[in-house]
């Protein structure tokens, strides 16, 4: 598992996005791990799927941080 949230937001996202942030600047995929990270943190809705499914909640996260394209 990578150690880094770049590396652990890329293996949240289904593999179109994953390919689709590997070919953004590293400076981009920093932005878009650090909103996946806030996402995972603030929403209580995550945080009970976590509790179930640790991998379903960051892809759940992964996904809607890719859907709104910004932080």
């Amino acid at each position: 598992m990578p150690a880094d949230s770049v590396g652990r937001f890329l293996m949240a996202l289904d593999p179109d996005h994953r390919e689709a942030v590997r070919a953004r600047p590293r400076e981009e995929q920093e932005r878009l791990a650090a909103a996946w990270e806030r996402e995972l943190e603030a929403d209580d809705e995550l945080d009970t799927l976590d509790e179930l499914s640790p991998p379903a909640a960051e892809a759940e996260a992964a996904r809607r941080v890719m859907e709104r394209g910004t932080d």
